[in-house]
């Protein structure tokens, strides 16, 4: 598949979105919230970052309370990012800090299919 700027979605070097979806206790989601906005200002300073934002379910009944969505410009990017042993501790430690067991569900995606508004 090509995307607009002719890359195809698994072109080295082609921007990636970064998804990861929560299974956390609503109880401890602000919490969890707080210290997750800490390792994502970590992240905002790595070269090849370009956006995150953190979704929480309107529904405690969710599934899924939250859904993160990161871009970065490349896979590689990303990978380098994310083997920072500092970020890495953080988030081990974040996972272990819950009273609950937090599920976290992280994948790498190209998007297939773009819809604007007209």
């Amino acid at each position: 598949m090509t995307a607009e700027n002719g890359l195809t979605a698994d072109t080295p070097g082609s921007p990636v979105t970064f998804i990861n979806v929560f299974e956390i206790s609503a109880d401890e989601l602000d919490a969890f919230v707080e210290k997750w906005e800490q390792r994502a200002r970590l992240m905002r300073e790595k070269p090849g970052f370009i956006d995150s934002r953190m979704h929480r379910a309107r529904s405690s009944d969710a599934r899924f309370q939250l859904v993160n969505v990161s871009h970065w410009e490349s896979q590689e990017a990303w990978e380098a990012a994310t083997a920072d042993p500092d970020f890495a501790s953080r988030t081990r430690a974040a996972r272990e800090e819950t009273t609950q067991p937090v599920t976290p569900n992280p994948a790498v995606y190209d998007v297939v299919v773009e819809l604007t508004a007209p």
